[in-house]
């Protein structure tokens, strides 16, 4: 067979197995959030995001991935500040439904936390049905086709002999592991300009064929940080969440999509009382 033309373009994915979930007809409100990056160096950055769960008016939030920077397995989740995670998670799970979805940090999260946490588990991709809306759910990272290094990588990751091996390390390996991979991104980054538009972006033809095999004509989704809304083929939008980041140096992100009968809106997180 002979090898395809470097002029003719790769065809896009095929939709993964597709996870379809409607929304309870008497509820009103459904909050989208992603890319929080969890951490105890990010204070002010948890307390919003615990605020947030703890005190917004909508039926359900849908977390789409990254909540935290780092999880490499439930045995973190004796950590103190994963602990104070769990408690905040279960508090809010108790009034309202509380929706997890694995990102590219976090995909290790597994049956114990979601269980600890009350967490509604999310595949990746979900369609939702919400009184008469049909929105594409992901996290993004697997439409990041440009971005080779990382597809390798997620593909070798996500297989169970490599999730085997990893998780039969000892916690405190697996935790410097993952802390050495993120510096090495931190420094590739330092060596360049910090603007998230020369980072691999959802790739759109891929991004639309998604979208036309799951019938739905908006797709949500995180992990590019480019938070806004962009029509990527005649009748198809994307509606791209925001990072969450009020503990640096630079201009305060939180923000929160929200759904209701009439449509999205981007919305500020609540804040208590």
């Amino acid at each position: 067979m002979s090898a395809r033309s470097p002029s003719v373009p790769e065809p896009p994915p095929p939709l993964p197995p597709l996870f379809e979930w409607a929304a309870p007809a008497a509820w009103r409100r459904i909050d989208f959030v992603s890319d929080l990056h969890l951490a105890s160096a990010l204070p002010r950055t948890f307390d919003a995001w615990a605020t947030h769960l703890l005190h917004t008016p909508a039926d359900a939030v849908l977390m789409l991935g990254d909540v935290f920077e780092v999880w490499v397995g439930d045995d973190q989740r004796g950590g103190a500040f994963e602990q104070h995670c769990v408690q905040v998670l279960a508090e809010a799970a108790s009034r309202r439904c509380i929706g997890f979805m694995p990102g590219n940090r976090d995909f290790l999260l597994g049956e114990a936390m979601r269980r600890d946490g009350g967490l509604m588990a999310l595949a990746d991709p979900t369609a939702l049905d919400a009184w008469g809306q049909r929105l594409l759910l992901t996290h993004g990272d697997a439409l990041c086709l440009a971005d080779n290094a990382y597809q390798r990588f997620r593909a070798e990751s996500r297989s169970e002999r490599w999730q085997r091996d990893f998780a039969a390390l000892p916690l405190a390996e697996r935790l410097a592991r993952a802390g050495a991979a993120r510096a090495e991104s931190d420094r590739r980054r330092r060596a360049q300009p910090f603007d998230p538009a020369l980072w691999a972006d959802v790739d759109p033809a891929a991004a639309v064929a998604w979208m036309h095999a799951a019938g739905c004509h908006d797709l949500i989704h995180g992990h590019t940080h480019r938070p806004g809304d962009e029509v990527i083929a005649p009748g198809y939008t994307r509606h791209v969440l925001t990072d969450w980041d009020l503990d640096g140096a630079g201009r305060a992100r939180a923000e929160v999509l929200r759904l209701t009968r009439d449509g999205l809106a981007r919305v500020a997180p609540s804040r208590a009382g």
